[in-house]
């Protein structure tokens, strides 16, 4: 393996550009040498196709709203020089803004000048353009080409991907299978004498108490018992108290019914009015971005909330550096009046790595792909003896560099295949933020997901257009619509396509 240096980052920058320029002087010296023989060649030999690994590509993906340092961008860093030394291509990235990301992917699509590879994270986009036959199939492809994609990626998951027999994306698979679980300022609740809540009326009286009783002990009535984020962002393990889940199917009597529509949603919801009345949830939770929830845990406003995994090594991270006495640990998940509780499961695919019907460069992305799938370590991990390294059999991590090079993620969350055992190796080398342990408890209680095949065609049509009628859940909580308006949302939502996409889905329960 090359030995990399993030010290040497500009070298990298410049050696790029001699690079360019060798390849550059070498595509010369050879068509010179083509057309002085140029005479002497048959048909067969004009047909012959270039060896991929000669080839440049141009690929549009996300840049998952990371930053990179100073003198790198997404075309000239350390990670895609490595990836285009390792396999001899060059690679034209393009990234379009995160916030506006499916809008630009539908303009290029209809523009006519195509990359020769996209990413998304849409299943409904993806089964959308399968569908008008605007991807390349790519079986014979993947297996003269993709050897380690065949290895690491299971066959269910390619079956996810399989129309009318053929493959039509590389996968990507996530590494984790839920996000949320509850976490709590203990030293909070030491101070008010209060145990770890576990049942939802618990969670409820220490909501109360970190609203009105005075947690924090200045003397002052600036703590927010609970917080959400815009869209009812960090309300899973809520939801699942009451036995339900907005984006999750579940089975009852026989038929499948969408948790946004079922009796036990608009129980939440009644709990969650009742928390914005009695000024128990914080006022500001329609507008909060994540940002605005992280700044309000950093600062000790809030000492209870629905903590992703990773938060233990952020927002809660940096509370405890800014207060010495503020102890965080995980809570059980809150069990509700029927004896519930759970959170929601994401799906196992991450995102799709599509080829355009009327791409010419097609085995070279599907190299690129494949080599990301078998250096995991490497793009996962960083460089070794650089970000990371191996000290009495375990992983040390370089924090500072680590972070400073997480935008490494850009390009291996192309085709993650996870190894659970690097995975905790990796976990445990950032530090003691009981990272693997919460991803323990959010696997061992998540809802599953009744539903798992391809996007029916009511859910490409509807999808969007439904999610956005859950706005009201919004005024509900905040007491600009009844209770009662959930009916009228049931309602509307089974008439405005819910019920044809409902009928869809059982039809693929039947035959599953």
């Amino acid at each position: 393996m090359p030995k990399h240096k993030a010290c040497e980052d500009e070298q990298r920058v410049q050696g790029k550009h001699v690079r360019l320029l060798q390849r550059g002087v070498l595509l010369l010296l050879i068509s010179m040498l083509l057309l002085a023989g140029c005479t002497g060649l048959d048909s067969a030999d004009e047909e012959l196709e270039p060896s991929p690994k000669h080839s440049s590509i141009h690929i549009v993906i996300s840049n998952l709203g990371m930053t990179f340092p100073a003198g790198n961008d997404e075309n000239d860093n350390p990670y895609l020089n490595y990836i285009e030394d390792s396999i001899g291509l060059e690679i034209k990235v393009n990234t379009p803004p995160p916030e506006v990301y499916n809008e630009k992917l539908d303009v290029i699509m209809s523009s006519g000048n195509l990359p020769d590879m996209l990413h998304t994270y849409e299943p409904f986009w993806f089964d959308n353009y399968v569908k008008q036959k605007a991807f390349m199939p790519l079986d014979e492809l993947i297996d003269e080409y993709g050897p380690h994609l065949k290895e690491k990626i299971p066959a269910e998951v390619w079956d996810r991907v399989t129309y009318g027999g053929s493959i039509y994306a590389v996968p990507s698979l996530n590494e984790v299978t839920g996000a949320e679980l509850m976490y709590v300022r203990k030293d909070w609740l030491d101070r008010l004498g209060l145990e770890p809540p576990k049942t939802l009326a618990e969670y409820y009286e220490v909501i109360r108490a970190f609203t009105q009783d005075d947690p924090d002990g200045n003397g002052l009535n600036d703590t927010i018992g609970l917080t959400f984020t815009v869209g009812l962002g960090r309300t899973s393990p809520f939801f699942g108290a009451f036995g339900t889940q907005r984006n999750t199917w579940f089975e009852r009597d026989g038929q499948l019914i969408h948790g946004s529509i079922m009796p036990e949603t608009k129980e939440a919801l009644a709990f969650f009015a009742r928390l914005y009345q009695e000024n128990l949830l914080d006022r500001e939770f329609p507008l909060n971005l994540q940002n605005n929830l992280f700044e309000k845990v950093e600062n000790g406003k809030v000492g209870l909330f629905s903590a992703a995994w990773y938060d233990t090594r952020g927002p809660i991270a940096a509370n405890m550096s800014k207060d010495p006495n503020a102890e965080w640990i995980p809570l059980e998940y809150p069990t509700g009046p029927d004896g519930q509780k759970g959170v929601e499961g994401k799906d196992i695919i991450r995102g799709y790595n599509v080829i355009p019907a009327s791409s010419e460069k097609a085995a070279a992305v599907i190299q690129m792909l494949d080599f990301i799938a078998s250096d995991y370590k490497t793009l996962k991990l960083g460089f070794e003896n650089d970000i990371w390294r191996w000290k009495d059999g375990k992983i040390v991590t370089d924090f500072a560099l680590h972070d400073k090079h997480l935008y490494r993620g850009i390009y291996q969350s192309l085709v993650d295949v996870p190894d659970q055992l690097l995975f905790k190796e990796r976990l445990d080398s950032l530090g003691d933020f009981n990272l693997y342990n919460n991803l323990q408890q959010i696997n061992q209680n998540i809802i599953p997901n009744a539903f798992y095949g391809i996007p029916t065609p009511a859910m490409t049509k509807y999808t969007k257009k439904l999610s956005n009628m859950e706005d009201v859940f919004t005024k509900i909580i905040m007491g600009l619509e009844p209770l009662d308006a959930f009916d009228d949302f049931v309602k509307r939502w089974k008439e405005e396509g819910g019920d044809e996409m409902t009928k869809e889905v059982n039809a693929w329960y039947a035959k599953r």
